[in-house]
């Protein structure tokens, strides 16, 4: 993307989202915003150290839910309020092409959750859109945003002028609870580093801007730039991890600023407790501090609805734009980024208020 080109930003005319503190989008961000949790113990998961473990659980879905439901609990609803403002066109249903973010492979994962999921997607949001089987980012934390880099590219190239993007996530499957807990990742009364299982998902709808002028649906913002690199020592590796990958994904995403000396407003990234993730933006901050203009300005949203997994990137692209439409944000442009187990860093920009020339 050519710096500060508005032609080629992917416009934001829609998006919904659901977590463990809020069954909407708006009502999600509003709970960030004010530091609210739901964090409580398990109806009945039991940690190795024989304490309940404490989990962010959606409390509107039941506790007895398991595998494919309770990805479908999240998933229909924010999908459904991502396009419930797009109408139709004179010739049908509007047309997208969609791209979603999943969990990496892991025990409890339910089988053949990407078609599964998304035949009850499909018929959830027709006859008012109609989408075609969805690309599948099956990477974790940087799913969503992965998700959203093949989304932006689609419309810069014209090979798509309306997208619908998402990311799904729940850890609150047994098996996965226990996989967690083996590993030692669990945050709990006797480890005080870890983080807190969570479940939610994020969707948004990007359009070209002729689509968006066309439909004429509100625009709340755009992705002026998103790029994805791979970090050589990820979790689990016994080198340290110096931060290299996560840097490489800022500068590719920061380039997409107006400017060389555009500065960032706020910072929004899935820090859950864990602390390779600390370590890994503190050394991602001494190369690129004078990109920031206070890089202590930052939510990391997992103190207040767990860790979400591949649904981080766009449920953080919804409270940026959350904070620009309530009128709190800090500034017009919010970098937004996730680190994969894997070793995916996504990075990107969110341009909220309005575009150069409007």
């Amino acid at each position: 993307m050519n710096r500060g080109d508005d032609r080629q930003v992917a416009w934001i005319v829609g998006f919904g989202g659901r977590t463990a503190v809020g069954s909407w989008a708006v009502a999600s961000s509003a709970a960030v915003r004010a530091g609210i949790s739901t964090f409580a113990q398990h109806p009945f998961m039991i940690s190795k150290d024989g304490l309940p473990m404490i989990v962010a659980r959606d409390r509107l879905l039941p506790a007895v839910a398991l595998g494919i439901d309770r990805f479908i609990g999240l998933a229909v609803p924010a999908a459904s309020e991502a396009v419930a403002g797009l109408g139709g066109s004179d010739v049908g249903p509007l047309m997208l092409r969609t791209f979603l973010g999943l969990p990496a492979n892991r025990p409890g994962l339910p089988p053949d959750l990407a078609p599964k999921l998304w035949d009850r997607i499909a018929k959830a949001i027709a006859p008012r859109v109609r989408a075609a089987g969805p690309e599948v980012f099956a990477s974790g934390h940087s799913a969503g945003l992965m998700a959203l880099e093949a989304a932006c590219r689609s419309i810069a190239t014209g090979a798509a002028d309306l997208c619908l993007v998402g990311g799904i996530e729940s850890y609150l499957e047994p098996e996965t609870l226990e996989w967690l807990d083996k590993g030692g990742r669990l945050h709990s009364e006797t480890e005080s580093w870890g983080l807190i299982p969570g479940e939610a998902a994020g969707f948004v709808v990007l359009a070209s801007r002729a689509a968006a002028e066309r439909l004429a649906v509100p625009v709340s913002g755009g992705i002026l730039g998103v790029a994805t690199a791979l970090e050589k020592n990820p979790l689990g590796v016994n080198e340290p991890c110096l931060g290299e990958g996560l840097t490489e994904a800022f500068d590719r995403a920061l380039d997409a600023l107006p400017s060389r000396d555009s500065k960032v407003d706020f910072m929004i990234w899935d820090m859950n407790g864990e602390p390779n993730r600390a370590d890994e933006f503190g050394y991602t901050l001494v190369r690129r501090s004078n990109r920031f203009t206070d890089a202590s300005n930052f939510w990391t949203p997992a103190d207040c609805w767990g860790d979400v997994g591949a649904a981080s990137g766009p449920l953080f692209v919804i409270l940026a734009l959350a904070a620009e439409l309530r009128g709190y944000s800090k500034g017009p442009h919010t970098l937004v980024w996730t680190s994969s187990d894997g070793g995916e860093r996504s990075a990107a920009v969110v341009r909220t208020g309005k575009f150069s020339g409007d």
